[in-house]
């Protein structure tokens, strides 16, 4: 009998908990209900918003941007509970008005940009569906150069919108959607605890500057994975800016399973960071057709420790010098940071200083890494002690000439001082550094051999450097 009243108090909990799930799908806002129209001439801000505000207040639930539309807007506002579904055949479109973006994406600082879909302080909230959000980027722009677009000129204002920011949020899922076009950053998480991105498509024009694809600022416990990413500026991009300085570090994130390409670097970390990323992992990704690949760029006085960068394809090659980079397929440095006349200079450095210390990158591993490149691998700090203990095992570097530029360059932009250095094209080039180990490893060179062409490899004011099985031959001009 017992047995029996256990059996029926259990299905009674399963029915309870099916109502609940049901009652919660039931809980549908479809934008068109509030007056919204798909002609992508409408601003539609005031339906979306609505729909969304409701759909909140109702406890939770799925606002839809229904198929067979284009949906323009002015920027809105996340809340917690909702999510944000778009249908296939649909596109929600930023507004190409620019005095329609009036809210910094970085509190004070206005010079780095406004929001357009933005939320802060919330929490389980989704994005999703397998339509398009498209930030109308190309609307920003100034006219067409030959490999990106020129800027208009902004000095403290600039109303170009990042396509989505989200402030301080829990249990956040991006997932599936096709993210395009934006005028600036496309995905900035800052200060985020506890989100999964997901099989999302973003697609951002590759000639737009700022146009990175996910920006993960001052946030943790964050896992992206099986993405594909194409963006003018950094594909995945790992920082702590000091406009949230009080969020704390940038730690505990995976990537994995994506595929990138970029005209600056496709994977980075920096270059601001005033605080400490750590606690990191690169795996099974591929990049191909990128300026730079694997990138760690410090240049304030954070800490950058204790990442892995495993099982990963790059493919790159020299573009203008509108990009940083000079097609190195992995890039180390740590170099004070350049002071100037920028937009946004007066917050770049702690408050009240124009320049300060550059943090160490240490604890860095790589392995199983396959480069084509027009260029080497670079390695450089202000002093020994700022790049240490790096490890290099299994990677594969070959080194070929493919388009007309000219090599025998490092970038080392933005930095104090030289902002080059000019000389040979060597598999590994590293410059001031400590305990760097590398092993299994493999140079080779390409039948068109320039002059600057040089050694496997090369290195100034190191100490503690070993290779163990190292192949390769110096190049020959064949």
């Amino acid at each position: 009998m017992r047995k029996k009243n256990t059996l029926l108090l259990l299905l009674l909990v399963g029915v309870l908990a099916a109502c609940q799930s049901n009652k919660s799908a039931d809980r549908v806002f479809n934008i068109v209900d509030y007056g919204a129209k798909g002609d992508s001439l409408t601003d539609n801000v005031e339906a979306i918003q609505e729909a969304i505000d409701a759909c909140n207040k109702a406890g939770g639930g799925q606002v839809v941007i229904p198929s067979g539309g284009v949906y323009m807007t002015s920027p809105i506002t996340l809340a917690s509970f909702v999510d944000l579904h778009v249908e296939a055949n649909a596109m929600l479109l930023a507004n190409p008005n620019e005095s329609a973006y009036t809210k910094s994406a970085f509190r004070k600082n206005k010079g780095e940009g406004m929001m357009w879909i933005s939320g802060e302080n919330i929490k389980d909230v989704k994005i999703s569906g397998q339509g398009e959000i498209n930030g109308n980027g190309v609307a920003f722009m100034g006219k067409e150069l030959s490999d990106s677009y020129e800027l208009k000129p902004v000095h403290e204002f600039d109303p170009r919108p990042h396509l989505l920011t989200i402030i301080r949020g829990r249990n956040i899922h991006i997932e599936n959607v096709r993210i395009t076009n934006s005028a600036y950053w496309a995905v900035h998480l800052v200060g985020c605890n506890d989100v999964v991105v997901q099989g999302i498509t973003l697609l951002n024009n590759l000639k737009i500057r700022n146009g990175d694809g996910i920006d993960i600022d001052h946030s943790k416990n964050v896992r992206i994975s099986d993405c594909h990413i194409e963006s003018g500026d950094d594909c995945i991009c790992l920082k702590n800016r000091r406009e949230y300085e009080e969020l704390g570090p940038c730690e505990n994130i995976t990537v994995t399973n994506c595929i990138m390409t970029s005209r600056s670097c496709a994977i980075k970390i920096g270059s601001e960071n005033m605080d400490r990323i750590s606690h990191v992992i690169f795996d099974n990704c591929i990049i191909r057709a990128s300026n730079r690949g694997i990138g760690i760029q410090n240049r304030d006085e954070g800490v950058v420790e204790n990442v892995v960068f495993s099982n990963i394809t790059v493919d790159c090659q020299f573009f203008s010098d509108v990009w940083w980079g000079k097609s190195e397929p992995i890039y180390i440095t740590a170099y004070t940071r350049k002071a100037g006349d920028h937009k946004d200079a007066g917050w770049r450095f702690p408050k009240g200083m124009t320049e300060c210390n550059v943090g160490p990158v240490t604890n860095i591993y790589f392995s199983n890494i396959k480069c084509e490149s027009e260029n080497g691998i670079f390695i450089g700090g202000n002093s020994k002690d700022k790049i240490k203990n790096i490890y290099f095992d299994q990677i594969d570097l070959f080194i070929f000439k493919r388009t007309n530029f000219t090599g025998g360059i490092y970038d080392k932009r933005p930095c104090d001082g030289n902002q080059f250095i000019k000389g040979t094209t060597a598999g590994f080039y590293i410059d001031t550094a400590s305990n760097i180990v590398i092993r299994n490893s493999s140079v080779r060179w390409g039948d068109v051999r320039p002059s600057y062409f040089g050694d496997v490899l090369e290195q100034h004011n190191t100490d503690q450097l070993l290779t163990f099985n190292l192949i390769g031959k110096k190049a020959t001009v064949k």
